[in-house]
């Protein structure tokens, strides 16, 4: 068990954005996502992000995931990518009213979700950029999310040196293990040693996008590596262990024993295990985070 965290120094993400947006009646659909509310009707992000600060949560993350051009098709991508992700960005940033919430800045995988082969680094500028260069103004710090290997997290992390001098936080994607006496390893299947060059270009490594099960022995293989670097984990609440579609090509079902007493206990092991920061990603709820932040908080 980590020397660094206990019970009241744990801070508190929100949730999964695209679940919730859904759950309050917003305009949802695939390919778009999460994008189609900050396109249609930007009112239901805000109230998104309220519902997870009157959770709890005390870092809220820019809506932005989802525009990129595996989500909103390249036309709309260059024509509006910039405007929405700076839209995106101002919401969140009017949404934090107080010092004890803070806003990150999303940046997405820049050709989607769990697809490492697709990556091209020659490429990811020309979709990164934009999205940084909108948000900058209006965030405390990056989050890059859902990378799925060292190179598309190398990269990430330099495009954003190149463009900021704000912080960073980078989080991985997990395989689902069959096995859970197999080590734990990227989308990529690389290992989690090779995260090790990391430790020293970013302030926070965290896990997202992942089954609750996997986050625990990837939090200890990163503490192992580093006895004072932040370390984070927010889950999915996805059904399938294996994906059967894209990621923009269908709505995944989710977990009914992923309750918010039952995902607490999670992030006891999670805590246990090293990490000093909590949260919640796709299908976790307002409710889930509340139950969070009542136990790490009070």
């Amino acid at each position: 068990m980590s020397t660094l965290t206990n019970d009241k120094n744990i801070t508190i993400l929100d949730g999964g954005m695209g679940r919730e947006l859904k759950r309050i009646g917003a305009p949802f659909a695939q390919p778009e996502w999460s994008a189609l509310s900050l396109i249609e009707a930007p009112t239901y992000v805000a109230q998104a992000h309220q519902n997870f600060i009157d959770a709890g949560a005390q870092i809220i993350t820019t809506n932005a995931y989802a525009l990129v051009p595996f989500h909103i098709g390249e036309q709309r991508f260059f024509e509006h990518a910039y405007d929405l992700a700076q839209t995106a960005a101002k919401i969140a940033r009017d949404c934090a009213t107080t010092d004890k919430v803070k806003v990150a800045g999303c940046l997405p995988p820049a050709f989607g979700s769990y697809l490492p082969d697709a990556f091209i680094r020659d490429k990811a500028e020309e979709i990164l950029a934009p999205l940084i260069q909108a948000q900058e103004p209006f965030i405390d710090f990056w989050l890059i999310e859902t990378a799925s290997s060292i190179i598309e997290a190398e990269t990430a992390i330099n495009i954003i040196q190149k463009h900021s001098s704000k912080p960073i936080w980078l989080s991985f994607t997990l395989n689902n293990r069959d096995d859970m006496a197999q080590s734990p390893s990227l989308r990529s299947s690389e290992t989690l040693g090779s995260i090790s060059p990391f430790l020293f270009d970013v302030d926070a490594i965290l896990f997202n996008c992942s089954q609750p099960e996997e986050m625990e022995d990837a939090i200890k293989s990163i503490r192992a590596l580093s006895p004072t670097i932040q370390i984070g984990a927010y889950a999915n609440n996805f059904a399938e262990i294996k994906r059967k579609h894209k990621a923009n090509e269908g709505i995944s079902d989710t977990r009914n024993d992923i309750t918010s007493k039952a995902y607490l206990e999670f992030t006891k092991s999670w805590v246990n295990a090293g990490a000093n920061i909590i949260g919640g990603c796709c299908g976790i709820t307002p409710e889930h985070i509340k139950m969070l932040s009542d136990h790490y908080k009070n």
